[in-house]
């Protein structure tokens, strides 16, 4: 018996999501400023012995047994395994910090996790770029899903970084150098809102696939905070504060997302996030494609009490900027 457990940070898109669609990076660069967080998905990779009842088990929100990869029904699973042309007993179990659909990018993570398993029980030693560009290609080029590419490399790499998508298909990784002053402090100013909601990102982005000139505009907007939020950093001091300035352009993020999502009801949403302006939040924004999933503030620690008060019908969770990318953290031998 084999077994690897690869362990993958979620993430928080802060600026420039939608530009990392085809649809839009094809004709224009797409940028995105994200960071990983310390929530994970876990995935454990287990090869069995050749006398088993079925060949394949996976184990998710339901348990399911396949006797060929066509059977399996996790749309993720039966691709990779397609792709790796796995045909020996093999059982996958996957946990996570987070409930899927929640705007943290779990499914993408889950892909990420997956493929590094796959890397290391076949022995294929997959660079962490291999491992994204494949995860993105199984969810986007051979799933048909519409999202966007900025989870898989955040998830595979980690950190906090700029993400730029290029029409040649190239993701460019350039990381953000905070210090540790900034990243404290925007650790202690980080809240989130579980919204009781979830949502399916692909159904709320498929009027992406083919865009219009209005969401172009929104789009090219959302792109400009990306490199505002960039100079911010570059030209950071010490002893200033940054978290102010970030959080008004989360706000101008989520003015241009709403803008570019009319197809989406955001009246509830908005709802928090006024609340959480009229209790001294710097701004905020909706995670994830819309419709659900968690809501983020930048705040303080003293208006975060405050906040929490009047939202106390929904359930926060504490996140903290993470370093490293999707690891094996557990292989036998």
């Amino acid at each position: 018996m084999k077994l690897v457990i690869s362990k993958t940070p979620l993430r928080i898109s802060l600026f420039g999501g939608g530009t990392d669609l085809k649809s839009y990076y094809k004709h224009n660069k797409g940028a995105v400023m994200s960071f990983s967080i310390n929530k994970f998905l876990y995935v454990i990779l287990k090869k069995n012995e050749k006398v088993v009842d079925f060949k394949y088990r996976i184990n998710w929100s339901k348990t399911e047994f396949a006797n060929s990869i066509k059977e399996i029904e996790h749309p993720i699973v039966r691709e990779t395994f397609k792709y790796f042309k796995i045909n020996f007993p093999i059982e996958v179990s996957t946990f996570s910090d987070i409930p899927a659909n929640t705007g943290l990018g779990s499914s993408s993570a889950f892909a990420v996790g997956l493929i590094n398993c796959l890397s290391k029980l076949l022995k294929l030693n997959y660079s962490t770029r291999k491992i994204a560009e494949l995860a993105a290609k199984i969810e986007i080029d051979i799933l048909k899903r519409n999202i966007g590419k900025q989870d898989h490399y955040a998830s595979a790499f980690g950190g906090f970084n700029i993400l730029e998508f290029n029409k040649s298909e190239v993701v460019k990784i350039k990381r953000q150098n905070l210090g540790m002053h900034h990243i404290e402090n925007l650790n202690n100013s980080f809240l989130l809102f579980f919204l009781n909601k979830k949502r399916d990102a692909s159904k709320i982005l498929k009027n992406q696939k083919k865009l219009k000139n209005k969401n172009i505009k929104s789009l090219n907007e959302i792109k400009k905070i990306v490199y505002e939020a960039e100079k911010i950093i570059q030209k950071r001091n010490l002893n200033k504060n940054i978290i102010p300035k970030f959080g008004e352009l989360l706000s101008k993020n989520w003015y241009w997302k709403k803008n570019n999502n009319k197809n989406v009801s955001y009246n509830e949403v908005d709802n928090v996030y006024k609340l959480g302006i009229k209790y001294g939040a710097y701004g905020g924004k909706l995670l994830g494609a819309g419709g659900g999933g968690y809501f983020f503030f930048l705040i303080s620690k003293k208006n975060q009490v405050k906040l929490k008060k009047k939202l106390k019908r929904f359930s926060t969770i504490i996140v903290k900027i993470y370093h490293k990318g999707t690891e094996v953290i557990y292989e036998n031998e």
